[in-house]
């Protein structure tokens, strides 16, 4: 048997499967580069693609003789390490899927067995002079050097996340504190797992608020909040003498991805309204009625607005007959219902929410490899408010007297084309790229109104109460972001 070559194409499935791993798994469905907790967990990762970077690409097509197999026991040792450790830090920063868990048990496996069998050759090569012998295996050489250069350019994004994240966290321990009102109360939220809910989650604990979530999967959110949040995953679990003050609900499923079939439709209806409705339902049993609801909704209630179409959308504007209006309009009615009970409702708006997680970073993606410019024509109007703001805009509203609808959105509405244009100056990036539409509409439908239409919103509600943008202006918050 050839041990060495078989090691090899145990080496080759190591390197599909840590594809499937990373791609699926730490960028699509966990999204750790996302996570203030991953930050130790991307850190190991990026060592560890450096060591098999230099492993795949050193023995695609090289034998390690002499003094140098003494080097690849020592590199198999430090990764080994490394991987246990990894281990380590995953079970204590987060909740692993069980496809995950199935992944990496079958990765370790595949792992030992490519390293005793090259460990195998040790001998016979510790007996050879040293020296990088070459030993090419046609394709298969060529399939390992694309496997290291794939796993090295993983390892630079994933210590690039980890320095990110690292100055994320220093700006944040900088903000000042947000000041929800003068007493703890008992606040619900839903959607807390997600981009907007986790900054709005920290924020009510380091304010001495008790929270208590509604999610789909509780233990996961257990972990993300550090067991200082109790969870749960129905309304039915939460008793009617419960005491809830307010109730944020930002529950919802992600509005762009999959292709807006009805099943899609479905899904994302049921997310927002359902569970809204499962709200005033408990409401309505409550003994203890709460004093707000805060729900979500969005900009996109307002339907398109044709490109050269100039006006300012305030809170007065109607909704239209398509799908993405009619959603923010059924899940606003569902919340109003709330209002019957003496809760008062009041109905938040958002534009595009920028921060370090959501859907800046995809947006800058193309500015960032230098290939930034203009979507479609360009001239669509982008409505978008930074998260603190959207954030310390909640905390306004937490005693104001009126109750209605709220636009969450900066006061400066930019086209798309001045978006990628001031992104690119603020990363030192050309924007120049043109992305057509067709494409987009043909892959993605209906949905593509989201990025090739727009609206102009203001936040007239917001302003007339008297709240105070920190970041008016795109510039000023994408310099604090990036």
């Amino acid at each position: 048997m050839n041990t060495h070559l078989l090691a090899l194409q145990l080496m080759a499935a190591q390197g599909m499967l840590g594809a499937f791993d990373t791609l699926y798994h730490h960028e699509l469905t966990e999204a750790l580069a996302q996570r203030s907790s991953a930050r130790t967990e991307l850190a190991i990762h990026a060592l560890r693609a450096v060591i098999y970077s230099a492993l795949f690409i050193g023995l695609s097509a090289w034998t390690w003789q002499g003094a140098w197999a003494l080097v690849l026991l020592a590199v198999f040792g430090v990764e080994i390490i490394l991987t246990l450790w990894d281990f380590v830090v995953e079970d204590s920063t987060r909740l692993l899927p069980a496809s995950e868990r199935i992944t990496h048990t079958v990765l370790a496996m595949n792992g030992g067995a490519f390293v005793m069998l090259l460990a195998l050759n040790t001998p016979e090569w510790l007996a050879q002079p040293t020296a990088f012998v070459w030993q090419p295996h046609g394709l298969l050489s060529i399939f390992l050097a694309a496997c290291g250069i794939g796993v090295g350019l993983s390892g630079v994004r994933d210590a690039f996340a980890a320095i990110q994240l690292g100055v994320t966290a220093m700006k944040e321990e900088s903000l000042p504190l947000i000041r929800f009102g003068d007493k703890a109360e008992n606040i619900l939220v839903t959607g807390a797992t997600g981009f907007i809910g986790q900054r709005l989650v920290r924020a009510l604990l380091a304010d001495d608020h008790r929270v208590t979530v509604l999610s789909r999967d509780p233990r996961r959110a257990a972990w993300l909040f550090d067991g200082k949040v109790r969870c749960i995953d129905s309304m039915q679990k939460l008793a009617s003498d419960y005491p809830v003050d307010v109730i944020i609900n930002l529950a919802g499923a992600r509005i762009l991805g999959w292709r807006w079939t009805a099943a899609r439709k479905a899904v994302l209806r049921g997310s927002r309204i359902d569970v809204t409705h499962s709200l005033v339902e408990w409401i309505a049993k409550a003994e203890h009625k709460p004093r707000l609801l805060l729900s979500a909704s969005a900009i996109g209630y307002y339907g398109i607005q044709r490109q050269g179409d100039e006006r300012e959308l305030t809170e007065d504007d109607l909704p239209q007959n398509i799908f993405m209006s009619q959603l923010c309009r059924d899940w606003e009615l569902a919340a109003q219902a709330a209002a019957t009970h003496g809760v008062r409702v009041i109905r938040m708006r958002f534009g595009v929410v920028f921060g370090q997680q959501g859907a800046l970073p995809m947006m800058l993606l193309p500015v960032r490899l230098g290939i930034g410019g203009p979507l479609g024509s360009g001239k669509q109007w982008l409505s978008w408010i930074h998260v603190d703001d959207l954030l310390r805009g909640m905390a306004h509203l937490w005693h104001a007297q009126e109750d209605g609808v709220y636009n969450f959105t900066a006061p400066e509405c930019v086209t798309q084309k001045r978006f990628s244009e001031l992104a690119a100056s603020v990363i030192h990036r050309p924007s120049f790229f043109p992305t057509p539409g067709f494409p987009m509409r043909l892959g993605l439908g209906e949905q593509a109104d989201l990025l090739l239409e727009g609206q102009r919103v203001m936040p007239a509600r917001l302003q007339a109460s008297g709240f105070e943008f920190s970041y008016p202006e795109l510039r000023s918050a994408l310099l604090q972001i990036l």
